[in-house]
């Protein structure tokens, strides 16, 4: 039944406003969306943004810098009213009125945007594009001007949340957000200024992808071919300079398809009207830059894929066996000695050898900075990693007296999966506590997020038990085992983030040694412990491994990624529920959301890395976003489709493996 009641005029009944049998392709879904299918609105370089105030600047920067680059024009934004209808009076009848974007001009994949300043001339100023070579690009003509409409509002003045099923509260949340596409207007009300934010990318999601043609098959083999291909070099092209021509490369495909059409056309956006919110505040994605470093421009583009999937946190591995990434200015040697491995495993562990090419490098705390403030602007929060007492191997190869055995010669491990195997974890001592004192107080300094992650995983107490100093620490401290000694290792940390008004996180073998007050268990190993931490009444953030670690295959038998065992297919990804039926409410609340985990062992470029996220990364994306009686795995497939082509436009890497097992089509259409 396709309903004809529209939300604002309050004729809706409750829990009958939902999707209809007509196409979105938003992912992730929304709580509610009603598509009318006639009457949307069109887009073109003439339509202009009206965006009052500085944060809907920022929002209006954001889509305009992602029309730029992937539609090849940008739009006039106005800052009220009067001058919205100054401007529409001016446009001669029938024309689309605007200069575009050039073809020519230099653009990353990064979709550049900054939170707008208080004079709006210079906001403009930032977002105003060049204009575009008019014997390279005919701009289409249209007869009435759309407007995109952008403000900040309590969204309880255009909806009745009594006449549908879900709360008051529901529209308050952070990245509640109200769109309505009509006419020629669109327009997009947000709870809050991130509410807005996701929005915009609902919109930017009900944009038709204008490049599908016959670069897609071609492009669907080239990543097929890509999938096969297994690096066994870790040489100077997998270092962040590498990294980043890779980026360019790929940047210069789209531009390529942008620049191609001798036309831009108008974009068409169904009539739709859509109320939508969040499931879970924490919704997040992981890197592991140690393993093998990616660039900051990389990295930038990395948090522009969560900005455009509605996630709001990025988990920045920076420190383990195989390296140190992060700089110090208390403790330089760690940059000096600590960053830097002799070598890299050749092959899939146990591998065939070790290449002997010295890799390595870490982030400024300027280029930190940079990357911070880009990711605040798309309302993401960074969340830094130092892991201890284990994953030390770079830290006790920089000062081996905090090692168990410190006469014993150290350096950054140049394997995978020492642990248990190489003597990894720190001992126990005031020295060492006061190095971790000054490393995250570092930290702390250079990220303001609420959330520091402390590691705490896969700690070898073997070293420990071996350890004549170590056991007469325990001893004088009253410690009566290993497990205890640990927990004194996350209490003493925990104290030092506290201090700083911070919560800390920590992966669930935490629970194995008994939870220090504050502690939020980031579940890695089952979801049970997640489950396990929130009965307890501590706060819990999902990423199971066998339903969140993206660096594990696609399918069966895929061993150029990973051992053979291990795989997540994107529906077991997309069929994932983070806190299962049986869980009662009062523990359900104490589950923040989740994220998905990519470890880069194996993914030592770009391609390799979005080959393991994409299509995956959508999928997890809508775990976490949309309720459980708004999800549909038949309806997300073909969603998932129309989500390649925007891969492609973005021009990013992926693994096709769906395509054979679901036995959709490219050309579903």
């Amino acid at each position: 039944m396709i309903m004809t009641a529209m939300i604002v005029n309050g004729e809706g009944k409750r829990g009958d406003f939902r999707t209809n049998n007509l196409t979105n392709s938003i992912i992730p879904e929304p709580q509610y969306i009603y598509v009318n299918g006639t009457g949307g609105v069109t887009i073109t370089p003439g339509s202009v943004i009206l965006a009052p105030g500085c944060e809907e600047m920022n929002s209006a920067d954001f889509l305009n810098t992602y029309l730029n680059n992937y539609y090849g024009f940008s739009l006039k934004i106005v800052n009220t009213q009067a001058e919205l209808e100054t401007f529409l009076k001016s446009q001669p009848s029938g024309t689309s009125g605007a200069s575009v974007a050039s073809s020519s001009s230099e653009t990353s994949g990064t979709l550049k945007t900054s939170r707008a300043t208080k004079s709006s001339k210079a906001s403009k100023a930032q977002s105003a594009a060049k204009t575009l070579n008019a014997a390279n690009v005919i701009v289409s003509q249209s007869a009435e001007i759309s407007v995109i409409d952008l403000s900040i509002k309590p969204l309880g003045s255009l909806i009745d949340p009594a006449k549908f099923d879900f709360t008051a509260e529901d529209i308050k949340r952070e990245g509640a957000y109200y769109l309505k596409t009509s006419g020629n207007t669109a327009t997009l009300v947000g709870a809050n200024p991130q509410g807005l934010f996701y929005a915009v990318q609902s919109l930017i999601q009900m944009l038709p992808v204008q490049f599908r043609d016959s670069h897609t098959a071609q492009h669907t083999a080239q990543h097929t071919a890509h999938a096969g291909q297994h690096s066994a070099e870790h040489t100077a092209q997998h270092s962040t300079q590498n990294t980043s021509q890779h980026s360019a490369q790929l940047s210069a495909q789209h531009l390529n398809r942008v620049n191609s059409q001798k036309s831009i056309p108008n974009l068409q956006v169904i009539a739709a009207e859509i109320v939508d919110f969040p499931r879970f505040e924490y919704r997040g994605m992981h890197l592991d830059v140690v393993r093998h470093i990616y660039s900051v421009d990389y990295i930038k583009q990395y948090i522009d894929y969560l900005a455009l999937h509605k996630m709001n946190y990025f988990h920045w591995h920076l420190t383990d066996d195989q390296g140190w990434r992060m700089e110090s200015k208390s403790h330089p040697k760690l940059n000096e000695i600590g960053s830097w491995r002799a070598g890299t495993i050749i092959g899939i562990f146990p591998g065939t050898g070790v290449d002997s090419t010295r890799y390595g490098g870490y982030y400024t705390i300027e280029q930190m900075k940079d990357v911070i403030e880009y990711a605040a602007q798309r309302y993401i929060e960074i969340v830094p990693e130092i892991d201890v007492p284990g994953h030390s191997m770079a830290i006790i190869a920089t000062y081996p007296q905090f090692s168990t055995t410190p006469n014993i010669p150290k350096e950054p491990a140049i394997t995978w999966g020492i642990y248990n195997r190489q003597n990894n974890v720190l001992a126990p001592s005031e020295e060492v506590f006061e190095f971790l004192s000054d490393v995250f107080n570092e930290l702390m300094d250079v990220f303001p997020g609420q959330y520091i992650h402390i590691g705490a995983d896969e700690c070898a107490k073997r070293w420990w038990e071996e350890s004549a100093e170590t056991q007469a620490f325990m001893k004088e401290y009253g410690l009566k085992d290993e497990n205890e000694l640990q927990k004194y290792f996350a209490k003493r940390i925990a104290d030092m983030v506290h201090a700083r008004g911070r919560k800390f996180i920590g992966w669930d073998e935490m629970l194995d040694d008994g939870l220090v007050d504050g502690a939020i268990v980031m579940s890695w190993r089952n979801v049970e412990n997640g489950i396990k931490a929130a009965e307890l009444g501590h706060k819990a953030i999902m990423t199971p491994i066998k339903y969140s670690y993206f660096n594990v295959a696609q399918k069966r038998n895929e061993d150029t990624l990973c051992h053979r065992s291990w795989y997540a297919p994107v529906d077991s990804v997309y069929l994932f529920e983070p806190v299962p039926a049986w869980v009662p409410a009062e523990v359900a609340a104490n589950v923040l959301g989740g994220q998905g985990c990519m470890w880069t062992e194996y993914f030592p470029h770009r391609q390799r890395l979005e080959y393991g996220i994409f299509p995956r990364f959508s999928a997890l994306a809508e775990v976490y976003w949309t309720l459980p009686s708004r999800k549909s795995w038949p309806k997300f497939q073909l969603k998932l489709v129309d989500q390649f082509d925007r891969y492609d436009l973005w021009g990013a890497n992926y693994a096709t493996e769906f395509f054979r097992s679901s036995g959709l089509s490219r050309n579903k259409r």
